[in-house]
């Protein structure tokens, strides 16, 4: 350890950063690796960027509402379910929004509870926080484990449903019966939920420890824009107010999702075809090549790849991997623990995209 290391506090000092998915910089890639929307986003997202920066930039002078309080409004109406601006909090993306839930709720003495598999940012989040963690495995069936989940003792639990990097849904009866029995904050990742048969929302109603987040960065094809948010209980809201950045969402962002927000119609007929190019695909896969995948509820297929032998496992994953990159497709695969590492994961993009991509897996077979 460096000298300047040394002055860090210890367990920033040895923690290990989120690693994203690879951005590369050049031309001619099929990108299938981050889940973004392979559409671009309304045109009126543009439209409200123009008229935000106006002809001579001088609004961006100015700070931006501190509290996005015209978005919150507009996103509980989006919702309904009796939601008001009380019920929303936004943040710069869904990642702000979770890092506040750890920060609010969880130390060493309250530990965060999250599964595995699930989004890889929960672990760091609470590291950086240097607070506990309770790890709750799935196996293979993906099945809800409500019984272990009660008796974790976490202070927040946080579930990604749909699950990533699997895309299983779980159901709103089961959340229901984990938040009857589990005494903690339950915390539903909602990221993939559009494309999804249902989502949590109706839930809040008579569920006050419950916390659905949100973000634009995938069906509204807001990545680069930033822009995420919660639903909760006004008092929950309350609390993650009080250890928000200030400003924490720009001027630009929040004129950028109060225009998608305001454009369903548009979106709907996006995710619509990212749904049916999904079914599609793990169609495809599984009557042709005879590959297991899981049921997908979100934007992405995690699958298990089988050679021209028959084989699959973490090699076969990892070889289907390397020839997808030596031929310029970007897919994900997550080697370092048994349940993912004989699966890759990969985006649904547009349907040349996926034909390129059925193609060279073709290709790979052959060899």
């Amino acid at each position: 350890m460096s000298a300047l290391s040394s002055l860090a506090l210890p367990h920033v000092a040895s923690l290990h950063a989120y690693t994203p998915g690879l951005q590369p910089t050049e031309p001619g890639w099929v990108k299938l690796n981050t889940n973004e929307c392979p559409y671009p986003p309304s045109p009126r997202v543009a439209e409200a960027l123009r008229r935000e920066i106006g002809a001579d930039g001088g609004s961006l002078r100015l700070y931006p509402n501190p509290k996005s309080a015209l978005l919150r409004s507009a996103i509980a109406a989006h919702h309904g379910h009796s939601l008001t601006a009380e019920n929303v909090i936004v943040g710069n993306g869904s990642d702000d929004i979770l890092n506040l839930l750890v920060r609010a709720f969880c130390t060493r003495g309250a530990a965060a509870g999250f599964t595995f598999p699930s989004y890889s940012l929960y672990p760091v989040l609470v590291e950086i926080q240097d607070a506990g963690s309770l790890v709750i495995e799935f196996d293979r069936t993906m099945r809800l484990p409500l019984e272990r989940i009660a008796a974790s003792k976490a202070r927040a639990f946080f579930l990604t449903s749909p699950n990533a990097p699997t895309g299983v849904a779980f159901s709103n009866a089961e959340l229901a019966r984990v938040l009857e029995v589990f005494p903690g904050l339950l915390v539903v990742d909602e990221a993939y939920a559009p494309f999804a048969s249902e989502d949590a929302v109706p839930l809040l109603a008579t569920h006050p420890r419950l916390v659905v987040v949100r973000t634009l960065s995938k069906a509204y094809a807001l990545a680069g824009i930033r822009v995420g948010y919660a639903l909760a209980h006004p008092e929950i809201i309350d609390l993650l107010d009080r250890v928000r950045d200030s400003y924490n969402v720009n001027r630009l962002s929040q004129a950028a999702a109060l225009a998608a927000i305001g454009h369903p119609e548009y979106y709907a007929g996006i995710i619509s075809r990212i749904k049916t190019t999904r079914d599609r695909f793990v169609a495809d896969s599984q009557a042709r090549r005879g590959w297991f995948t899981y049921p997908s509820s979100s934007n992405f297929v995690f699958t298990e790849p089988k050679n021209a032998r028959g084989e699959s496992g973490p090699v076969v994953a990892k070889a289907a991997y390397d020839y997808l990159c030596a031929h310029k497709i970007l897919v994900r695969h997550f080697p370092s623990h048994a349940l993912t590492a004989s699966f890759l994961r990969i985006s649904v993009g547009t349907d040349d995209e996926m034909l390129v991509l059925s193609e060279t897996l073709d290709s790979w077979l052959k060899t």
